[in-house]
């Protein structure tokens, strides 16, 4: 099963497309196994590594993938219980700048998405059918439970990609 069209903001488009199948478990966990392989391939010399100035350095990127996942999961968790209060953005760059991932180790980082990906999981093989519809509203945006979980797929495989494309050729 996929979200159409109306479970989620239009922007969030970009990071739907790039989920492929109909079984986001299996999608997410394929995801973080490639996710692995691609964070493991930077030596631990390159982790400040950024390929421009005021980009983000690999170890911002997996940071900032990490909060990413927890700000969605967390949405997807209290809209699957029933929650209807209007869940708040978030700041992005804010995050990035607080979460002073710089200062950690490469390898703790990919230890740590490795393990926030396992309970992500774990939490969305709770979720029955039935919930994976229901609706609720994150960043003035309507979006349903299912969709959140592809976003977080996909917005993951948009990262990699940029991994791979533009911090591996350095």
């Amino acid at each position: 099963m996929r979200p159409v069209i109306g479970d989620y903001d239009e922007y969030y488009q970009q990071y739907i497309d790039l989920v492929k199948g109909d079984d986001i478990l299996k999608s997410l966990e394929d995801n973080s196994h490639y996710a692995l392989n691609v964070f493991n391939s930077f030596p631990q010399s390159k982790g400040d590594y950024s390929y421009a100035e005021g980009k983000w350095s690999v170890k911002e990127v997996i940071g900032h993938m990490m909060d990413t996942e927890r700000v969605f999961a967390y949405r997807a968790l209290t809209i699957a219980r029933g929650e209807k209060t209007p869940l708040p953005g978030f700041d992005q760059d804010q995050y990035v700048i607080n979460g002073k991932f710089k200062e950690h180790h490469l390898y703790e980082l990919t230890y740590e998405y490795r393990l926030l990906r396992e309970s992500t999981l774990l939490l969305f093989k709770g979720f029955s059918d039935e919930v994976l519809n229901n609706r609720g509203n994150a960043d003035g945006k309507d979006v349903t439970v299912l969709a959140l979980m592809y976003i977080i797929a996909g917005h993951e495989t948009h990262h990699v990609n940029v991994l791979e494309e533009r911090y591996m050729n350095y």
